[in-house]
């Protein structure tokens, strides 16, 4: 089995898979299980200032679900820990005493003001954390108080906490970054500047769920008023993972250390962050949808693909990125076009429909009279829709031709001029 103890800032972990500051990390009950079930970490619920915030007493969460009524997108309007401050702190300090060998991170959310950073965060170290976390992200409630994403959306004030924050730690500082923003390079150069030691992406997006369909009000309401929350789950894997990948390639920022964040519900999952740059992960929504077991799961499925890849765990993390690249590097003269594997085609359309209607009209519906769905080479230019269609997978895959050249000439042509028709049993036609 590959060895998956990993070192993040000098932290160790038996393994990448940490939970993230929400729900799951609120108590020392939740941790404990969390340990006993396998996690390599945890970040603590944000912790704030005493007396602490009060939350709605009503719904806090609603979902958006698949067919089969499997959560694909997560809704929250809870804001940071609503428990005593101490009693976090106590809390915090037996956990770490109990599992020693796990990584245990505090994060916290003050107001924009030094003094406040000076006094609660050596309180917080104190209890024997291995790092703080910085919570610039959260988008509901907290941001109406001017911390949250209020701060994260503001290059300059991230630099600035960050620099208070580094003042008053002996332990490596991570700053969470938001969503909430057209670009996340300044701000995770703001946090590079402020000399934190590391970022966290991505938390959670603004986001509304729905309505209520009788009341023909929002979805959920307290007393009738509802508010935005903050989006997460399966759904938002592809926006964090663009961030983390614009961070890791990018000269001004690759130095940064990543713990991405962000619909992490499987071992592939993990696997897509770890290529793309992030050292470690950290995982919410699936442990609330699913429970703390699921770290089987994942640890075995990440064990088994780096056996099977013959990688250690830190020769995958990165290994994408330099792939990532910007549209206009792209190489305009490679040529892919879809083929239909006819033993696993169920007859079923979709293809053809979606292509007829909305694409490039590069699929047959019949042949010689016959109900038959095969790729009319010299129409398709490769978009790939009918494969993110298709419900039988590896039935439509995609096939490379050569690089802009004809195999049936040897001359060097553009994809818009190419007609591939007869070059499916080409023996010259180099394929993946």
């Amino acid at each position: 089995m590959a060895d998956l103890k990993t070192t993040f800032l000098g932290i160790s972990s038996p393994n990448p898979f940490w939970l993230a500051s929400a729900p799951p990390t609120d108590k020392a009950y939740n941790v404990n299980r969390a340990f006993e079930a396998g996690w390599g970490g945890a970040v603590w619920k944000t912790l704030g200032e005493d007396p602490p915030i009060v939350n709605v007493s009503g719904p806090r969460y609603s979902a958006i679900h698949s067919n089969e009524r499997r959560v694909i997108g997560f809704n929250n309007i809870e804001l940071i820990t609503d428990r005593p401050l101490q009693t976090n702190l106590d809390e915090m300090r037996q956990i770490k005493q109990d599992w020693p060998d796990r990584a245990l991170v505090a994060s916290v959310m003050l107001p924009m003001n030094e003094p406040t950073w000076a006094k609660y965060l050596p309180m917080v170290e104190e209890t024997g954390i291995d790092a703080f976390e910085l919570n610039f992200g959260c988008p509901h409630g907290m941001s109406e108080r001017g911390m949250g994403a209020a701060v994260g959306q503001v290059p300059e004030y991230i630099q600035m906490a960050a620099e208070w924050a580094k003042k008053a730690a002996s332990v490596p500082v991570i700053v969470k970054l938001t969503p909430n923003v057209t670009n996340i390079l300044p701000p995770a150069k703001a946090a590079l500047d402020g000399g934190a030691d590391a970022v966290s992406l991505i938390n959670t997006i603004n986001s509304i769920m729905r309505v209520d369909y009788d009341s023909l009000t929002m979805y959920p309401t307290t007393d009738g008023m509802g508010t935005h929350g903050g989006y997460c789950g399966e759904a938002v894997k592809p926006i964090a993972l663009n961030m983390v990948a614009e961070i890791a390639r990018t000269k001004e920022t690759r130095s940064l250390p990543i713990s991405g964040i962000g619909g992490i519900s499987d071992w592939r999952d993990a696997v897509d962050f770890l290529a793309l740059g992030a050292s470690n992960v950290q995982v919410c929504t699936a442990a609330m949808v699913y429970g703390f077991k699921i770290i089987d799961d994942l640890v075995d499925g990440l064990n088994n693909f780096l056996d099977d890849k013959q990688l250690t765990l830190d020769e995958l993390i990165g290994k994408a990125v330099p792939s990532v690249t910007d549209w206009q590097y792209l190489n305009l003269n490679y040529v892919e076009k879809a083929v239909i594997d006819q033993e696993l085609c169920i007859q079923c359309g979709r293809c053809h429909v979606v292509c007829e209607d909305t694409s490039h009209q590069a699929i047959t519906h019949t042949v010689n009279g016959e109900r038959r769905f095969e790729v009319i080479d010299s129409e398709c230019v490769g978009c790939n829709l009918c494969v993110s269609v298709c419900p039988v997978e590896g039935c439509i895959s995609m096939h490379q031709l050569t690089e802009g050249i004809d195999p049936r000439t040897g001359e060097t042509i553009s994809p818009e001029k190419a007609d591939w028709t007869t070059h499916r049993n080409n023996p010259m036609r180099k394929t993946k």
